[in-house]
């Protein structure tokens, strides 16, 4: 129930925040494209773009020719499918949770997590559905916010959630915790800025 209550939640703010989402997220362009050229997605394979929103990773993924993208808002797929016409690409955009997708086991070779896992109300079940959907071998990029592993929210982070959550985003969540649940097994983890405080890992199944 609680998840549900989340999810629409999600689903009006980012529907709300669509029209002004880029000025905001363009700011990560250069993530995006070294997370995507970590993952190294090849034009034959399956890939899919977990809480995809408005498309931005799509300038980066313009030879896959094989992309699935969902998001919760239709808003921000909406905006995503006018991206990709004007890219020339196809892309399967669907609206979908991602703590339960609708695919059947084993159905991609890569998966692009970029600015979910710290957004979704359930992030284990988000990346065990990941893992799910993921063929044997096949490689996922998270490129998110998170606390050190080892390390405890200090005062100032804990009271600043409060206001990161109820607008965006969690800024508390530790990737450690997230990825224990799954057989996933990272393969790179490096510091995309601000003292590690940005991450992109890849894991491998």
């Amino acid at each position: 129930m609680w998840r549900e209550c989340a999810n629409r939640f999600n689903r009006w703010r980012y529907d709300l925040y669509a029209p002004v989402y880029d000025k905001v997220a363009q700011g990560f362009a250069r993530h995006r494209r070294r997370s995507i050229g970590l993952l190294n997605p090849q034009p034959d394979e399956r890939l899919l773009l977990v809480g995809a929103g408005t498309g931005l990773d799509l300038d980066f993924l313009v030879r896959c020719r094989h992309i699935t993208a969902i998001d919760i808002a239709p808003a921000m797929l909406a905006r995503l499918r006018e991206r990709a016409a004007k890219l020339g690409m196809e892309v399967d955009a669907r609206v979908m949770d991602g703590q339960k997708l609708d695919f059947p086991d084993a159905s991609f070779d890569a998966v692009a997590l970029h600015l979910t896992l710290a957004v979704v109300p359930d992030p284990r079940a988000c990346l065990l559905e990941v893992e799910r959907v993921l063929k044997p071998g096949g490689r996922v990029a998270v490129f998110d916010k998170f606390l050190a592993d080892s390390g405890r929210a200090p005062l100032w982070r804990r009271a600043g959630n409060l206001l990161a959550r109820a607008v965006a985003t969690d800024i508390n969540r530790r990737l450690g915790d997230i990825v224990s649940v799954t057989k996933l097994q990272p393969f790179h983890d490096e510091d995309a800025g601000f003292g590690g405080f940005l991450r992109i890992v890849l894991l491998r199944k």
